[in-house]
């Protein structure tokens, strides 16, 4: 017999890599929904109206090995020297059992945020580590669970500084030895806000009296150790806060924050075993007094029990969440970078308390010797004391000697215009010293192994740190293989099943698109080495923004914010600046309507802009008629209006356009949220509708996985007559203030996008967009008459996704939406978006990634669960006792005495659960009120739960 492609091949194979459904499957799916095709499904969805006239086309999509290797072709025009720049970026090594077992694992990286604990216990321990690895060494009492890079974290602990002080002054001083990238970013959150930034020598020109806070840097960026006890006593005498921006890995041997009487203190722990990746992701900490638990920002792992009085961990203080707060909101859960941070708490449990202390002396002998070989021959080095960070005056000669580093493969730092900055790490080794040596034209070998240090004696540190058993662990490589093992299993993520959130795209992270993420060509660059060393990241950038543009309509794009929430801040902050270069600085209304995203209200806070809240109609849609009359009353202080396209209901309404030529009647620009932006890729674009500028969530439509809650990348796309008000270079002063430490934010996922829109061709990801509107579309009508489908448009479609109405059921069976969220568990599924946008309902997005086997699933586990509730109307299962109020079912349910009104098999192996195979949750139901009456948020012994056990 005699085969053709087209017979092993009936479509364009490259794009099932990303699309779920065969062929075979839509027709079904076609049938169910009541469409003659996948075309006349989008004729029947989305409006003509706002459909584009052109098809994406960027040539032929390329297969797997025809995009690595062109990847690789890409990544060998970056050249990879040793960089010795320092300023809060360093080498580091990633133990080889974290990097196989974490980074590239798809049960770590493809996890989703842990809003449901019972199925997040593997990361919550490994982020509860990390709080206690960053409250031990800071010696503060409480730390958060990561925010985003160092330079942001200043920002954050500013404004929650003003937020806790007692002094209701404007100032904040900020240290003049703070990383110049940290001072840009501050200088950017403090504008907006009305707060006055004074830099200067903390020694000579703070004022404790004139500011609400102040902020230092431990070390300082050219190396300068000081202890700012002082400083800090006289703040607190005038009732102001003190913050201490610190490296941890020098706090092994250094005097802690909290001993010199820090109020909160901040830093990165990209040193961790996190690769510099030319500038991200990283995470960044926060560490506060006890007393200030309430104000810290991002996310917090507390430690509570479950049903059965077994301890669980969960996020605490869940209240605080920007989309419950809207505009009042201190904090937002989704500026984390949690896969980072498990990794960095992964590192410090594998080197524990005395192999981080080892590393950290080792670098500092090798700075010591390097100093020694450069004053051999005359060279005035500062400071006298140091950790691994010199300055070296070599007055005129500076060009000549930062040339001839490079010559050598070394990038050294440029301090002004005539000193130099050199920074050790983990990486260097005697070969690096010599090279350096040699830069300055001395000649020798680097034998002499003889310790010497040169830490100020009134600083060494004299406090235990890491002493909890998790980091005394025995650490051989089987030992650690089986413990991240272990925490993997508790956790539902992508590799095993379906994770259908609403506004929370969570689709297929190929492993093709993530391969390149560790090679040494993009993992080991940093952030500011010269640019024609750079031409591979570059290129990428270029043609990825590129193509994004073509796909938006827009005409620039930004990739410096590195989350989506940080893109809706960098968004608002560019329509700010264009206002305000036309000298329109008044214009400070902006109009969201109320189903908005709830990042939504407390960006457009952020950045100084009174948010005024427009209705929404019955069906769901934006009431036209108010938002036209909230738009007349701003007038001529009408800065912008935020919206989400599709709606956040999940429906194409037919009004956008009109909502866009209002706001530009009246002087506004127009923001769209990207966050369903999976609904439009090839079918409409953001800029043609009439929008001028949005986020695009690479960590959702362009595939970046979500880590847990992080990584994440927020590009911004403007119109032309934005462009020049884009983020500026954190490091040059030119443009617009920055929004994050480094240009490209967190550079080194981007190879992860650009492979998708590579491999899957303008074609293919029109293609993406039509199947999740297809698979959205397919529940719906697979549900509709067990649920009632909250919103939809004409002819009753969706977009890609849609809400799910339990209402009823609280007063018919006493069942909320967080027991069927639970009871979904049971069958093997995260739950979909709950509460939001409308409380106690269900929003579900299947993406276009899910075969139709796993819709199925799902939908056979939500007709399951309605049975059940039908059960408890109809009186055959008890109101109180019931599968749906005691689930999550665990293993602990299969053995002992079993007392409830239904059978074991009925509780433990619902529809849509797997037999072999089947998820078993590690604990019960998280008991959240226990949690905060008791809040723990480090890492507590075992015996501290004996008496909730009992």
């Amino acid at each position: 017999m005699t085969f053709t492609p087209t017979d092993y091949l009936p479509y364009d194979f490259a794009n099932r890599r990303h699309i779920g459904p065969s062929p075979a499957e839509m027709a079904e799916m076609f049938a169910a929904i009541g469409v003659e095709d996948l075309d006349d499904l989008i004729d029947k969805t989305v409006p003509a109206s706002i459909r584009q006239k052109d098809s994406l086309d960027w040539g032929r999509p390329q297969s797997e090995r025809e995009m690595l290797h062109n990847m690789r072709i890409t990544a060998s025009k970056n050249r990879v020297l040793t960089s010795l720049i320092g300023q809060g970026y360093h080498g580091t090594v990633t133990p080889p059992v974290i990097q196989r077992n974490v980074l590239e694992n798809p049960a770590w990286y493809t996890a989703y945020t842990p809003y449901q604990p019972e199925i997040s216990q593997g990361r919550l321990e490994a982020l509860l580590n990390y709080q206690t690895m960053i409250s031990d060494l800071t010696g503060l009492e409480i730390a958060n669970a990561s925010l985003l890079d160092e330079a942001t974290a200043c920002a954050e602990a500013m404004t929650m500084a003003q937020r806790v002080a007692k002094s209701k002054l404007k100032a904040f001083f900020v240290d003049e030895n703070c990383h110049p990238q940290n001072i840009a970013v501050m200088q950017t959150r403090a504008a907006p806000l009305g707060i006055e930034v004074i830099v200067g020598d903390p020694a000579a020109d703070l004022e404790a009296g004139k500011v609400f806070g102040a902020i230092f840097q431990y070390p300082g960026t050219h190396g300068h150790l000081s202890d700012f006890s002082d400083q800090i006593a006289a703040l607190h005498a005038e009732k102001a806060i003190g913050i201490v921006v610190a490296d941890p890995l020098a706090l092994t041997l250094l005097k802690e924050p909290g001993a010199m009487g820090a109020d909160i203190a901040v830093g990165s722990t990209q040193r961790f075993g996190v690769p510099v990746g030319y500038g991200g992701p990283h995470a960044a900490y926060l560490a506060t007094k006890d007393a200030y638990k309430r104000a810290i920002p991002g996310r917090l792992v507390g430690v509570s029990v479950d049903s059965h009085g077994n301890r669980a961990y969960r996020l605490a203080l869940q209240t605080r969440e920007q989309h419950i707060r809207r505009e009042k909101a201190t904090s937002n859960v989704c500026t984390a970078q949690a896969l980072l941070a498990v990794m960095a708490s992964f590192y410090a449990v594998f080197h524990g308390p005395e192999g981080l202390k080892a590393i950290a002396q080792r670098i500092h002998r090798k700075t010591v010797r390097l100093a020694r070989g450069l004053e051999s021959i005359g060279l005035k080095i500062e400071p006298e004391t140091f950790f691994d960070t010199i300055t070296v005056d070599v007055g005129p000669m500076q060009e000549v000697l930062l040339k001839s580093a490079r010559e050598e493969g070394i990038n050294l730092r440029r301090v002004g215009a005539t000193r130099i900055g050199i920074t050790l790490d983990e990486r260097t080794r005697p070969a690096d010293i010599e090279a350096v040596w040699r830069a300055f034209g001395l000649h020798r070998s680097d034998d002499d192994l003889s310790p010497e240090y040169r830490l100020p004696e009134g600083l060494l540190r004299n406090s235990d740190f890491l002493t909890h058993p998790v980091f005394h662990m025995n650490r051989a490589e089987t030992e650690m293989m089986r413990y991240m093992r272990r925490l993997a299993d508790r956790d539902l993520a992508l590799d095993r099943a379906m994770i259908p959130l609403g506004s929370c795209t969570m689709k297929l992270n190929a492993a093709a698109e993530m391969m390149p993420v560790s090679w040494r060509e993009f993992s080991l660059p940093h952030p500011y080495a010269p640019a024609d060393q750079m031409e591979g990241y570059l290129e990428m950038i270029n043609d990825l923004s590129d193509k994004l543009c073509t796909i938006t309509g827009y005409d620039a794009m930004s990739m410096q914010p590195n989350s989506g929430a940080q893109g809706e801040y960098a968004g608002l902050l560019t329509i700010a600046a264009y206002h305000r270069a036309r000298g329109e600085s008044h214009r400070n209304v902006c109009l969201i309507p109320t189903s908005a995203h709830g990042t939504n209200p407390a960006s457009a806070h952020m950045v100084g802009m009174d948010v005024v809240v427009v209705k929404s109609a019955e069906n769901g849609d934006i009431d036209v008629e108010d938002f036209r009359a909230k738009a007349e009353a701003a007038g001529e202080n009408l800065a912008a209006c935020m919206i989400t396209y599709p709606s956040t209901h999940g429906v194409f309404e037919e009004t956008v356009r009109e909502v866009c030529e209002i706001t530009h009647e009246h002087g506004g620009q127009v923001y769209m949220d990207g966050a369903n932006l999976n609904a439009l890729v090839g079918l409409a674009k953001p800029g043609e509708i009439g929008s001028d500028v949005s986020h695009l969530n690479l960590h959702k439509t362009f595939c970046i996985p979500h880590g847990g809650g992080g990584p994440g990348m927020g590009p911004i796309g403007v119109r032309a007559h934005l462009a020049p008000y884009l983020p500026g270079d954190p490091l040059s002063g030119v443009g617009e203030g920055p929004v994050a430490a480094a240009a490209f934010g967190s550079a080194s996922i981007l190879p992860i996008s650009w492979a998708y829109v590579l491999m899957m061709g303008g074609a293919g990801l029109t293609q993406a967009t039509k199947v999740a509107i297809l698979n959205a579309n397919y529940i719906a009508a697979r549900l509709r008459g067990a649920y009632d489908v909250l919103f939809s448009g004409p002819g009753g479609r969706v977009a890609h996704e849609c809400i799910i109405d339990t209402r009823p059921f609280a007063e018919s069976a006493g069942v909320t939406v967080d027991d069927i969220a639970k009871r979904l568990v049971d069958c093997g599924f995260h739950a979909p978006t709950m509460s939001w946008p409308v409380a106690g309902t269900l929003m579900i997005e299947p993406t276009e990634s899910e075969t139709k086997a796993e819709l199925d699933r799902f939908c056979d586990a939500m007709l399951g669960i309605r049975e059940e509730i039908c059960a408890i109307e109809e009186g055959r299962l008890d109101r109180e006792n019931n599968p749906l109020k005691n689930a999550p079912h665990t293993v602990e349910d299969l053995v002992g005495d079993w007392d409830r009104p239904y059978s074991r098999e009925q509780g433990c192996f619902p529809s849509g659960s797997f037999r072999v195979d089947k998820y078993w949750a590690p604990v019960g139901r998280v008991d959240n009120v226990y949690g905060d009456r008791h809040l723990v948020c480090t890492c507590p012994p075992v015996e501290s739960y004996a008496e909730a056990a009992e």
